[in-house]
């Protein structure tokens, strides 16, 4: 979707992906090679003038010598190492006085169970956790026999109305914008996004705090590009960071079509050192995340697709993925419609439609 933003600004693209039948390697130069080795990223980038990433689990050793050679990378390869351990995230929130869920560092398993008296908490490991994985919530003490024997963090269960994120972007001259809240609402057992509102239907004085807090995380890490700002209110309203994505993100898929700017124009425009765009809304909109159906492993195919882009306001992304399995996300929709009531009804129609199976 980065690419395809970015052909409207005439820019040429190279890609490293582990994958050689990844979706974007037909439409831009291609390269197969683990994004994690350092040979690999310092040959793939000889040639390139700029560098940005779409996932964290990268080598960041290779993006500081690049950086150090003059290129530009963006964002800056501390901001991803930091952001890659989430033990590391969560002390940059506290010491920079950025609300977060109150928590503790640990290293080993027995620590964890030490920390009993903190029930009910969340297990997490500090590195390589991804959409779900790495991840645990622990109610009660017969949870505790199956806490991370690794370096990790217990964090206090948020009692949480609901789940929101900003999407907010800084360019190399320091401007910073941000897209209103979004709503999430996420898959009861694999913690991946199944849908999203937007805006976000929440008090304006907590979308305020929510814009003032995404903003204070993107200027206190000095980062450039988007990055989105995932955040809990509590039913006591406040408002938590939850976690951070240094990239375009899920929560801000619905800007293609519902915003002035999307989210990947508008990161190539913070990146490029280009004037960041208008981020209103045009027409208030839902995402639906198009997740492979359980029990389905093989070639994809598209069940309900003709039913749903009769819907007046759907947009259907399929993201190129030869082969789908069970969660992984192979395509959204985004709806975009001025009656709420019926932006959740054709929402859940979606939901129930459209299958992933093999």
């Amino acid at each position: 979707m980065l690419i395809q933003s970015g052909i409207d600004y005439n820019l040429r693209f190279k890609v490293l992906d582990p994958d050689a039948s990844a979706p974007c390697s037909t439409i831009a130069e291609f390269v197969t090679g683990k994004l994690t080795d350092y040979d690999t990223v310092m040959q793939f980038a000889s040639d390139c003038d700029l560098l940005t990433i779409e996932i964290e689990n990268v080598n960041t050793d290779a993006l500081r010598t690049l950086q150090g050679q003059g290129k530009r990378v963006y964002p800056e390869p501390d901001v991803i190492a930091l952001i890659q351990d989430k033990r590391l995230q969560k002390a940059f929130y506290r010491d920079n006085g950025i609300p977060t869920a109150e928590f503790y560092l640990t290293e080993t398993a027995a620590e964890v169970q030490a920390h009993a008296d903190f029930l009910p908490f969340v297990n997490k490991l500090g590195r390589e956790g991804y959409d779900g994985r790495g991840v645990q919530i622990m109610r009660s003490t017969d949870d505790l026999a199956q806490a991370f024997d690794a370096p990790g963090l217990v964090e206090k269960l948020v009692d949480f109305e609901k789940e929101i994120s900003v999407i907010a972007a800084r360019s190399t001259s320091g401007e910073v914008e941000t897209f209103p809240p979004v709503e999430m609402v996420f898959h009861p057992e694999h913690n991946l996004v199944e849908y999203l509102f937007a805006p976000a239907e929440i008090p304006s004085e907590i979308a305020l705090e929510a814009d003032r807090i995404a903003r204070q995380v993107i200027v206190s890490l000095n980062m450039t590009g988007v990055l989105a700002v995932e955040m809990f209110v509590t039913r006591s309203g406040k408002v938590l960071v939850n976690e951070v994505a240094p990239r375009p993100h899920n929560s801000g898929h619905q800007t293609i079509e519902a915003n002035l700017t999307s989210q990947y124009e508008q990161h190539l425009r913070a990146i490029l050192g280009l004037p960041l765009g208008s981020t209103q809304t045009i027409l208030p909109s839902a995402m639906v995340n198009l997740l492979g159906e359980a029990g389905h492993s093989g070639p994809a195919q598209y069940q309900g697709f003709n039913e749903v882009i009769k819907i007046p306001g759907a947009y259907v992304h399929l993201y190129g993925k030869a082969l789908t399995k069970p969660f992984r996300k192979m395509g959204h929709v985004t709806l975009v419609d001025t009656d709420a009531e019926r932006l959740k009804n054709n929402a859940q129609f979606v939901r129930t439609t459209l299958k992933v199976i093999s």
